[in-house]
């Protein structure tokens, strides 16, 4: 245990008048004496706390009001409260060490964590299963620097395997993504963890970004969305009406440009695969129109013509 988890410990006895002494910390958390001791020195010494000692009850009391810093603060509760529902929303919460620091974390601050907890939420309509052995894998890997196999699926269901160099992992949308250089496909991919079937961690030590000549945070600032690729085009998309007052608040990538219009505004970014540009144009329906380039508009008039025979023949 850390010596920040030993003297909170310490800190909520003496609050709860229990007078503790070297032999609680020892006891807690099986350290050594002079440990236990080197804990309430620090406390003494770097963090100025009153303590005293009291004879009669061989134990510690605060002389005068004390707190440990962040204890009290709204914001850190917040923060914290905010990574335990993020944790949550992620897939996160089903590993066991998620819960265990909840836990603690409730123990080491005070009952607002919990209250604040309780009224805090996060929601997303498209949460994804993840397996926490997989998701423990992933991690592995990345804490060790070694290679994965992977047994992947994609969306059509076809099944393949996969032998990657984890460079990032990306949580987007929601949604948990390995970004890895593929053995198999000799450059790097982007794998939904949702979708890996299968992982296991390998013997052989992942290369450096040098050695294989990959810059990941560069190639994931490319292009807008989790779909990358070395080649990109500047796609121009035309906002009205309240989609154009949206669109104003909103920032979709760190290179795009705004220009105002006489129906509204222009919003101007490179992209690398038109599938989820796509999709964000059809979400804001007849007020938003793609200008350039003429590949993208002829998708969409595609994929809109689609839809609607879909439509009109269900119909």
């Amino acid at each position: 245990m850390s010596k920040l988890e030993r003297i909170y410990f310490f800190h909520q006895q003496v609050l709860s008048d229990n007078y503790p002494n070297a032999s609680g910390i020892i006891d807690e958390f099986e350290v050594s004496k002079a440990t236990a001791h080197r804990d309430i020195e620090y406390m003494k010494e770097r963090l100025l706390a009153p303590l005293k000692f009291h004879h009669g009850k061989n134990g510690y009391y605060y002389e005068t009001q004390f707190s440990l810093p962040f204890e009290n603060s709204p914001q850190i509760i917040f923060l914290l409260a905010m990574v335990h529902r993020l944790a949550e929303e992620s897939g996160l919460s089903a590993l066991p060490e998620v819960e265990r620091l909840k836990k603690r974390l409730g123990e080491l601050l005070s009952a607002d964590y919990k209250r604040i907890i309780d009224n805090l939420r996060c929601e997303r309509i498209e949460l994804q299963n993840i397996q926490p052995e997989i998701l423990k894998t992933i991690i592995e890997a990345f804490h060790l620097r070694r290679r994965m196999e992977i047994i992947y699926s994609k969306p059509d269901g076809s099944i393949s395997k996969r032998i990657i160099e984890p460079l990032r992992f990306i949580n987007y949308q929601g949604r948990w993504y390995v970004l890895g250089f593929c053995h198999l496909r000799q450059e790097p991919r982007t794998f939904l963890v949702a979708r890996i079937r299968a992982a296991s961690v390998l013997k052989i030590k992942s290369r450096s970004e040098n050695e294989i000549g990959i810059d990941p945070d560069k190639l994931l600032d490319s292009a807008f969305g989790i779909f990358k690729g070395e080649e990109t085009r500047q796609v121009k998309i035309l906002f009205t009406g309240k989609a154009a007052n949206i669109i104003r608040e909103q920032k979709w990538h760190k290179d795009q440009q705004l220009e105002p219009a006489k129906q509204g505004v222009i919003l101007t970014l490179p992209v690398a695969d038109f599938t989820e540009i796509k999709m964000k144009v059809l979400q804001f329906g007849a007020n938003a129109r793609v200008l350039e380039p003429c590949s993208l508009k002829q998708d969409m008039a595609e994929e809109i013509a689609r839809m609607y025979e879909e439509s009109r023949i269900k119909g």
